[in-house]
């Protein structure tokens, strides 16, 4: 196994996902749901899935299709990483995975299970441009595949668990805990964005003088 790319799978999908920082969201979105907690929970975890899985099947032939080049996606996807990483740092609400507009939308919606837990809570334009990014470092490896398939699986599974036991999470680690949890990965993730653009600009060198 190419023990560094499934760590920078694994930790890539852990922190834009952020399975801590959807406790408070998903109490906030599913506020007087009572019974129904449950399910908006799973189909929301269910779409999200859906949506990484379609993504990471199309994405290499994607950017084929739109005549990008590996290099250009990678550096335009740790820009954006970097962003997020940024907000993530600042304790500030990230417009990559919901904008003003689309939560004022969300809270008058009755099932917020597909909008905005599943979109664009924890399959955003962020995750999307990390699948589609990591999709085509795989280069048509299947260990490579396998293990970015296992890595936003793994992700997913840890968020239902903190989702679903969201309301009790919240009682033990309280607000700052999550805040620190959340503040570590943003530091994860804007190394990680670093590294991208500078491999990105590695790269758009080496095809220059290909």
């Amino acid at each position: 196994m190419d023990l560094p790319f499934a760590a920078t799978a694994f930790a890539i999908a852990f922190t834009i996902i952020d399975p801590v920082g959807m406790i408070p969201l998903t109490l906030v979105a599913t506020a007087g749901a009572g019974a129904r907690r449950q399910r908006i929970i799973n189909e929301a975890v269910l779409v999200a899935a859906a949506v990484i899985l379609v993504m990471g099947l199309i994405g290499h032939a994607l950017l084929a299709y739109l005549g990008i080049t590996l290099p250009a996606f990678t550096i335009a996807g740790g820009i954006l990483l970097f962003l997020i990483a940024i907000d993530m740092l600042f304790a500030r609400p990230t417009g990559a995975k919901q904008t003003e507009e689309e939560t004022r939308a969300a809270s008058e919606a009755n099932n917020p299970a597909v909008f905005p837990l599943a979109i664009p809570m924890i399959a955003g334009p962020g995750t999307i441009a990390t699948v589609l990014l990591l999709s085509g470092l795989t280069h048509g490896n299947e260990i490579r595949i396998l293990t970015v398939t296992l890595a936003y699986a793994a992700a997913l599974v840890v968020t239902w668990l903190c989702m679903t036991s969201a309301p009790h999470l919240q009682r033990i680690v309280g607000k700052t805990g999550i805040h620190v949890v959340t503040r570590l990965l943003g530091i994860i993730l804007a190394a990680l964005a670093v590294q991208f653009v500078l491999n990105g600009l590695m790269g758009t060198a080496f095809f220059r003088h290909a």
